[in-house]
Parts: C-alpha cells; structure tokens; sequence
C-alpha cells in the first residue's frame, strides 16, 4: 500500500515517527509531563551517560541536567507552559553524569503539547549538543582577547599580568606566566634546551578562587627542580597536557608546586613554553580545577597560538629594555657627572625619571666670571636619540668657547641640527630612522653676577622659574624660537632679566613642569631659608611638588642658586685714550694684583698682558676704554672698547716693530677670546693662579 492511502491507519503512522525519533535521532527528545517530569527520553538524550533512560522517568527535569552558572532552564520551561510561547534554540551549560562528570553545551527547544480539548498535556523538549561548537567559538573568544589585550605595554611583566587576565577564566582556572630573569632585565633569551639551574622569575599568577594557594608569591625568582613537565617543556620547546595524578612520578622533585595543585584540587595541566626562534624565553602553566573538563588537543593547539603571542610580546618587551638599558648608559656617558663649580652660581641636575636619553642638561663656565646654563630636548627615543643629544650638546659647548651671545649660539646650532636631519632624511629607504623627525628644543642662560642679570635665548617654548629673595616668583618671557632642526628658519632672540644674589633659578625641558612650578612653586618657597639650603633638597622638593597626573614625562633639570662676586673680587678702571693709558694700567694692575697676593711670576705675565691688550685698544679701537681684573677660579684680564673691529692674532716677522702683543698675551694665558657686545667689543685672557706664599 502506498504511503499515504487512506487505507494506512494515520496512527500506526505517527508510532513508528515517534519510535525513530525517540531511538535513532542524533537529536535529543524529551516529554515532559505538566510539572516537569519526565515521561520519555530518546537514546541521543542518554548516550553520554551510563544511565538508562527508564531510570530517568518520572523524575523532575533538573535532576536529569544540572544547569551551570544559574542557567535556570527550568523557569523557562514553566514560562512555556504558562504562555504557550516556544523556546527556541536557546543556549544552556548543563553538568551530565560521566565519569568524571562533564560539563556540556545544549541548544535548547521547547514547546507545548496540547490536547484536542485545549488540555496542556505537557512540553517536547529537544537538546542539540553543541559543546565543541561552542568551545571552538570560546577558544576564537579567548585568542581574540589575547591578541587585543597583550602586548600594550613594553613590560615583560605586565605582559604576564595582560596574558593571565585574559586567560582566566575563560580558559583555564589558574594561569601562572614565569620568565627567564635575564629576559627580564633585556639580555638575549638562553638557546633551548634551557640549562639546568636557570632562573625563572614568576611574573603573574591568576585563579578564579578567592584565596588560591600558590607554589611560589609573585616576583619570586627560582631555579626550576628537575625533571618535571615544566623543565621538560623547556628542554625541547613542547607542551604538555598532563594528568595530575597524586603519585605521579615527578611531584615529589617539586613538593611546593605539587601541594598547590592539590589544594587547588587541580586535575590536569597544560604547559607551555614560550619560545621563540628555539630560544627559551619562559613558561605558561594552565590548570583545570574541580568540574572543568581536562584540556584536549584543540585546547593544546590554542594555548600554543596563544603562547607564540606571548612570547612575541616579551621578546619586544626585552629588545625594548634592552635599547633602552644601553640608551641610558650612553646618556649618563654623555652628560655631565656633577655640577662644574662656579664662583658666582651654586647648581644641581635632576632628571625626574631618568627615563628620556634626549634630555640633557648643562652649564659652562664663560670668560668674565659669567656661566651658562642650558637645557634641552631631543625628539624621539632610544639610543638614536641619545646620540643626537651628545651631539648637539659637544656642539653648543665647543660655540660657547666662541663667546656668542645668546641668540647668535643658537642660531649656528640651529644650523647643525638641520644639517642632521638632513643626514637622517637621506638615509636609505630600508632604515626606519628615516621617518623620525629630528627636532630639539633648548634654552641657553647666560648668568653675569657682576651685573645681577640672566640673558636667555630658547628654541622652543622654554623658560625658567626665578624665585627671587623676596618670594616673588616669575617666569621671564623668552621668546620661542624654531625648534632646532626644524625647516623653519626664523631668527631667534633673547631677554635680560634680573637675579639678584639669592635667587633661585629653575630650567626645565618640559614647559608643564616649568608651568606648574610657576603657579604653585611652595616647594621652592615654603621655608623662610630657602635660599640657604642645600640645592639636592631644593631638588627633592621639585620633584614632591609634581603630582603623577602632571604626565610630565622625563624632564631634565636644574636647580641654580646666584651668587655675587665679594667686592674685592674684581676691579674696574676707566682709562684714557692716548699711549699714557698703557703705563697707567700697568701700574694699576700691579698694585690690584699685589693686594690679591697674587705670586710674582703670575703678576708680571698680568701686567705685560695689560700692557699689550691696552695698547691695541689705543691703537686700533674706539673711546672709551676700560680695564677690568677678576680674581675668581682664574685671573681674569679683560680690556674694552667702543670698536668693533676684530682683533687679528698675528705671527709677526723678525723684521717687524710691532704685531707681537695678541701673540704674546696669547702665549702667557691658559685661554683668550673676544665678545661683542651692543656698545662694543672685550678682549679677555684668562691665567691660573696661585697664590704668593
């Protein structure tokens, strides 16, 4: 009879339906009666537990799944029953009973049965296993948060910290990451197998429990006992899914790692190293504790993507530690290891971290008892940066030697530094220093203390803090000039302002912090003494007063205080213009210098030298002229004019009367120079001295 003829009963039709449905359908049915009872159950709904299905009826339907994590199927089911509103296709964790018990994904569906009177009879159940659909879906989940969250800083550490996060407890219920310690501090991870006896840091440890126990505290650095899975996984770079049985042979070789996995109550383990380019950088042990199900080799196969990441991330942590370990060391080489002393300014350096290889700080002892100061900023970062630095650091101290003013330094070094960024730019394509940009800030103090006054000139937006004897606080408005380097080529110019003895002057090479000490500079003047006390506490009090959400950075600083020079220190004569002012300033010079105590040999060489530098400004410069002594580190011999002509250090034939006097001031001296000032010029020698017995 064909399917169909009204002959065939419709009944025996829908038995023999039902009969497949209940014992050959991949899909699990339930019946379910009006209180939730079960009536039947098909064999898809048993076949992964060692229960017979007529065990099962007429008890409630949460003893036959055991929902998770408050997955309240059974409300649902009732809220089914009520309204007559399907549940479809909705996603529960149930634990079924296996040994030992595991926990499953099912894709639920209900709907109500009904009677031809309209009578509930009771709900059809189907529960479609989609635990490895759903455990590949939260693998994807897990390596996709590892992928966003890892790596975001350049800390071996927090990288640890970022995997473990992210790990648990989606993953695994306990998350330990331990590195190489040398890897740690920058130096190249050890070639694997790892030798015996390397020490491993412990880096991050994670659990879903509120106190878990743990083998080791972290920041513990330790030699891993051998042999053991976790020196095994670094001897050939495998991982390992291991079962952790109590009698295992290998937990007596580590009793603290094994009494934590027992007290987690810890059943399998998943070890991996993290290695790169057969190198050895560290190790990832994942646990599964309680009802978890152990890891499988799709879970093995994600710890190793997820643990090449890691190891990605702390190899670019090291190299960064590493250039930066090395970048230091050159920036601390290329700065100044202590303050220069200098008569008339009492200075101290800072740096607030330590951190930026670009920054540097300076000061320079000048003809005329004066000093400069200066501080600066390099663009960019590492040691390309440090290297730029004590470039244009030697730079600015070899223009220094020439007695420029201000503006004018900075201007040549401005040229310098185009000339380096044009080096940079011309680099081959393949060198990815060709796309930083070289720029550096800096502002350059000239302190006078015979005059009291500061002249600044800056490349950037740079300025001091002066906190002058009466409390008064200010910052001097230096213009800003192109940031050295730059294509811009404006001209740069300066500012005189006053710092009278006592002051204290405060550069930095962050305009923030300059800013903040400008509007709440207590910690330079909370204390009446201030200006007595040592600078490393003015120092101290700099970096107290910055709060962290200043994000200052690395500034570089200095801490100066003014001196004057006692009065007796120098003298000062107006001389006439006619060949008389030579042997009047001889004269005078001999009796300054014999009132310093100054010994004889010195005092002859200052008086000749006088001799010579006044008859040239007879000779050859412009009314008036002045003769000035300083006694201070050197004996200082300056002679002024009006002219602007500049003097020519001649080497003068036998033949010749004159022509010898800069030669011969030049050969007594330790060094000489000229400086032009707005109403004229200054020839200078400077002498050691040593004072008569």
């Amino acid at each position: 009879m064909a399917y169909g003829d009204p002959g065939r009963p419709t009944d025996e039709i829908s038995a023999a339906m039902l009969e497949a449905l209940f014992t050959r359908s991949p899909v699990g049915l339930h019946l379910l009666d009006p209180d939730l009872r079960v009536v039947r159950l098909s064999t898809a709904a048993t076949g992964m537990r060692k229960t017979s299905p007529d065990d099962l009826v007429g008890r409630p339907v949460r003893d036959v799944y055991r929902m998770v994590e408050d997955n309240d199927l059974e409300t649902a089911l009732r809220e089914v029953l009520e309204t007559g509103q399907p549940l479809w296709q909705r996603l529960v964790r149930a634990c079924v009973r296996a040994e030992p018990p595991q926990e499953r994904c099912f894709e639920a569906t209900a709907m109500r049965l009904e009677g031809d009177d309209g009578r509930v009879l009771g709900l059809t159940v189907t529960a479609l296993d989609v635990t490895e659909r759903e455990r590949g879906r939260s693998r994807a989940r897990v390596l996709d948060a590892v992928r966003r969250q890892v790596g975001r800083t350049l800390d071996p550490v927090v990288t640890g910290e970022e995997l473990v996060e992210a790990l648990v407890p989606e993953f695994a219920d306990i998350a330990v990451v331990e590195v190489v310690d040398s890897v740690v501090r920058g130096d190249e991870p050890p070639p694997a197998p790892l030798p015996p006896g390397t020490p491993l840091m412990r880096t991050a440890f994670r659990s879903g429990r509120t106190h878990p126990p743990q083998a080791h505290p972290v920041g513990d650095v330790r030699r891993l006992p051998g042999p053991t899975p976790f020196t095994q996984a670094l001897t050939d770079l495998r991982p390992r899914v291991v079962p952790l049985r109590p009698r295992a042979p290998w937990m007596p070789a580590d009793p603290p790692r094994a009494d934590a996995m027992h007290s987690s109550d810890s059943h399998t383990l998943l070890v991996v190293p993290l290695a790169l380019r057969d190198a050895a950088l560290g190790l990832v042990s994942l646990y599964r504790t309680d009802e978890s199900p152990p890891f499988d080799a799709g879970d093995r196969q994600l710890a190793v993507e997820l643990a090449a990441h890691a190891a990605l991330c702390v190899d670019n942590a090291r190299r960064f530690i590493r250039e930066h370990t090395v970048a230091a060391t050159v920036h601390r080489q290329l700065l100044p290891r202590r303050p220069e002393s200098h008569a008339s300014l009492e200075t101290a350096y800072l740096s607030l971290t330590g951190a930026d290889p670009g920054a540097w700080y300076d000061t320079i002892a000048l003809s005329g008892g004066r000093t400069a100061l200066v501080v600066g900023d390099v663009s960019g970062w590492g040691l390309n940066a440090a290297a730029t630095m004590g470039q244009l650091r030697t730079v600015l101290r070899s223009l220094s030697a020439f007695d420029l003013s201000a503006d004018e330094l900075l201007a040549r070094l401005h040229d310098t530094a185009a000339q380096l960024a044009f080096e940079r730019a011309n680099l081959p394509l393949g060198d990815p220093l060709r796309r930083e940009a070289l720029t550096a800030d800096c502002v350059y103090a000239v302190h006078d203390p015979l005059t009291g006054t500061c002249v600044a000139a800056a490349a950037g937006d740079l300025a001091p803090v002066v906190i002058r004897p009466d409390h008064s606080v200010d910052v001097p408005d230096v213009p800003a000039g192109p940031p050295l380097g730059m294509a811009e080529d404006a001209p740069f110019a300066t500012v005189e302002f006053e710092v009278p003895a006592g002051s204290v002057l405060v550069f930095t090479s962050d305009p923030r912090v300059t800013a903040y000490l400008a509007d709440s500079s207590r910690a330079l003047r909370s204390a009446p003494d201030y200006a007595d006390r040592p600078l490393q506490e003015l120092c101290d009090a700099v970096v107290y007063a910055l709060p962290k959400d200043l994000a200052a950075g690395d500034a570089a600083v200095i801490v100066a205080r003014t001196r004057s020079l006692p009065p007796d220190a120098f003298a000062c004569w107006r001389l006439d213009d006619d060949s008389a002012a030579v042997g009047t300033a001889r004269a005078l010079a001999g009796e300054q210098l014999d009132a310093w105590g100054v010994d004889d040999e010195t005092a002859y060489n200052t008086q000749l030298i006088v001799s010579e530098l006044v008859t040239n400004a007879v000779l050859y410069g412009d009314p008036p002229l002045e003769l000035r002594l300083i006694h201070d580190r050197t004996l200082t011999c300056e002679v002024s004019d009006a002219g602007r002509a500049a003097p020519h250090l001649r080497h003068a034939r036998s033949a010749d009367e004159g022509g010898r006097g800069l030669f011969i001031a030049a050969r007594l001296a330790q060094a000489w120079g000229v400086r032009y000032t707005a109403t004229g010029k200054t020839v200078w020698t400077e002498q050691s001295v040593a004072d008569a017995p």
